[in-house]
C-alpha cells in the first residue's frame, strides 16, 4: 500500500513570449520587497538584467557552471546582509540550482551537504524557505519546475538536494530570453533537455503521467533542436523551452546512467565541464547499454521520432550530436584517463543510478567511461 503520493506536479508556470513582464505582479503576490537576484556574470555582461524591470533588487552574480557549496554560502550571506525577503533565480540551470541551495542556507545551518538526498537530508529541509521565483534563460535544465538542485563540495563531490520545499513558487518561461544563447550553448542545453526526457521515460519507476510528458518533450526537442541551434528562430526556441520544462516535470520519475556518469565529471571544478555536453556524449552509449532492458520503451521512442528501425536509435542520437557540432568524446573535452579512474565508484553511488532500467555495478561505469573516452 502506498504511504506517499507517487505522482505530483505542483508549481505555477507562466509560459509565453514576454512572460517576464509578470514578474512585478508576482513580487507583489509573494510580498517580496527586496529580492536577491541570483544570476551569473554572463547574464550581466549581456545586458539582460533590465528585462526584469525591477528597481530595488540586490544582485548576486558569482555563479559559475556546476555551482559549489562556497557559492551557496556566499549567496545566503549576501541575502541576509542586505535584508532580502525573496529570491529570483535568473539564468540557466546553475543559477537556479544555486538559488535553491542558497534558499536552504538562509534559515538552515550549513554545510549544505547536511541536506543531501543520499543521506536522507531532504527530511531536514523545513518550509522556512524564502519565496523563490525561477526565470530560465536557457532551455535545458528544467530546474525551474523541479524540486532538486545539484551542488559540488569543496572536495569535488557532486550531490543532489531534493525537497518539495525547493520547488519555485512560480516559474516564468519566456522564450525571448533564450535568444541571447549562442549556437553552442543552445545545442548543449538542448541535449540536456532531450537527455532528461529520454532518461525519465526509460526510468524503472512507475509513473505513466511522467512518461507521457517525457515523450511529448522528447518529440518537441528532437524536432526543433537543430533549427533552434543553427537558425535561432523564436518558435524553435519556444519548443526547446517546452522540451526543457517537460523534462523537468518528468524528474519525478527519476533519471539514469547518463546523469550518473555526468555528475562526477561536473564535480571536477578545475574543468568546468558543461552538464548538457556531457549528457550528449554519454547518451548513445547508455542507450546501447540499456537497450535490452527497456526494449518496449525504445520501440515507443523510435515510433514517436518516426524511425522504423529501433536498433538504429543510438546511432540516430550520435548523428544528431554531430550535426549540432557538439563534442562526441571525453577526449574532445580534454578529460584524461587518470581523471576518470576514481569516478566509476562515484557514478555507481549517484542518486540517479537506482532508477536506471538496467542494474549496474562499478565495472559497468568503468566500461562506459572507457567507451565515451
Amino acid at each position: 500500500m502506498l504511504t506517499q503520493p507517487n505522482i505530483r506536479y505542483l508549481t505555477d508556470i507562466y509560459f509565453e513570449a514576454g512572460a517576464v513582464n509578470v514578474l512585478k505582479s508576482l513580487l507583489k503576490k509573494y510580498d517580496i520587497k527586496t529580492p536577491l537576484v541570483v544570476t551569473d556574470k554572463g547574464i550581466v555582461k549581456l545586458g539582460m538584467l533590465p528585462a526584469l524591470a525591477i528597481d530595488n533588487a540586490c544582485v548576486f552574480d558569482n555563479v559559475e557552471t556546476n555551482p559549489t557549496e562556497a557559492m551557496a554560502e556566499e549567496a545566503a550571506h549576501y541575502y541576509r546582509k542586505n535584508g532580502c525577503d525573496g529570491i529570483i533565480a535568473y539564468g540557466g540551470g546553475s543559477p537556479i540550482d544555486l538559488a535553491k541551495c542558497a534558499a536552504v542556507l538562509v534559515n538552515h545551518k550549513p554545510p549544505i551537504e547536511t541536506y543531501a538526498v543520499s543521506s536522507g537530508g531532504g527530511a531536514r529541509i523545513t518550509g522556512i524557505i524564502p519565496p523563490l521565483i525561477a526565470i530560465p534563460t536557457t532551455a535545458g535544465s528544467g530546474s525551474e519546475v523541479g524540486r532538486a538542485a545539484l551542488v559540488t563540495t569543496r572536495d569535488e563531490r557532486k550531490f543532489a538536494i531534493i525537497s518539495d520545499h525547493l520547488i519555485p513558487r512560480a516559474s516564468i518561461c519566456d522564450p525571448e530570453l533564450t535568444s541571447f544563447m549562442p549556437p553552442a550553448l543552445t545545442a548543449a542545453t538542448g541535449m540536456d533537455a532531450i537527455s532528461h526526457c529520454v532518461e525519465c521515460y526509460c526510468s524503472s519507476r512507475f509513473n505513466p503521467v511522467a512518461d507521457a510528458i517525457a515523450l511529448n518533450g522528447l518529440e518537441r526537442g528532437f524536432k526543433h533542436i537543430l533549427s533552434a541551434t543553427h537558425q535561432g528562430k523564436l518558435q524553435s526556441r519556444a519548443e526547446m523551452m517546452m522540451c526543457s520544462l517537460e523534462g523537468g516535470l518528468s524528474f519525478q520519475k527519476g533519471l539514469g546512467a547518463v546523469h550518473s556518469l555526468s555528475h562526477p565529471l561536473g564535480g571536477l571544478t578545475s574543468k568546468k565541464l558543461h552538464h548538457g555536453t556531457l549528457n550528449a556524449i554519454f547518451l548513445p552509449h547508455v542507450l546501447k547499454f540499456n537497450f535490452d532492458y527497456c526494449a518496449d520503451k525504445m520501440e515507443a521512442i523510435a515510433s514517436r521520432l518516426k524511425f522504423s528501425d529501433v536498433t538504429a536509435l543510438p546511432g540516430v542520437f550520435e548523428k544528431l550530436i554531430r550535426e549540432l557540432g557538439l563534442p562526441t568524446t571525453l577526449r574532445d573535452l580534454r578529460v584524461t584517463k587518470q581523471e576518470l579512474e576514481p569516478l566509476a565508484e562515484k557514478a555507481f553511488n549517484d542518486h540517479c543510478t537506482a532508477t536506471n532500467p538496467r542494474p549496474m555495478n562499478v565495472d559497468d561505469f568503468t566500461r562506459l567511461y572507457d567507451e565515451a573516452w
